[in-house]
């Protein structure tokens, strides 16, 4: 006698096979030995160049990343985290002239408008060094 539970058994999901995107698409994996000094370095270098490791690695060594090579736009997170920080703050100050002026019916005077002025400014510089174009 067989005891069954009540749950149906679960069917195999039918799964298509895996078509290529591309016809000459990288199946080839080359495995490179490294301590995890030399690792670092190679993931912030290829970071800095805006690239994934393997396009990096291929830039290396080919002279070239590829057509499709993941490409990123180097990011500083220390100006990102900066950027964010100013941003709450010059919300709090745009919630505080609203309060003030909802309250009183008075806008803000000159200095406190500059100050506004200049933390834009300000966020305006970070995220464009952020984005590499503090040229």
């Amino acid at each position: 006698m067989t005891v069954t539970s009540g749950a149906p058994a679960k069917k195999r999901a039918k799964t298509m096979p895996r078509r290529m995107r591309v016809k000459d698409a990288r199946t080839r994996i080359i495995p490179v030995r490294c301590n995890e000094t030399e690792r670092t370095a190679i993931t912030e270098k290829a970071t800095q160049a805006g690239l994934s490791v393997g396009a990096f690695l291929r830039s290396l060594a080919l002279g070239d990343a590829g057509p499709r090579a993941v490409r990123r736009p180097p990011i500083e997170r220390k100006e990102l985290a900066r950027l964010l920080g100013w941003l709450g703050k010059l919300g709090s100050n745009v919630n505080q002239v609203a309060h003030g002026f909802n309250r009183d019916g008075v806008l803000p005077g000159f200095p406190e408008l500059l100050a506004i002025r200049e933390d834009i400014r300000q966020m305006r510089a970070a995220l464009m060094k952020a984005l590499g174009r503090d040229h």
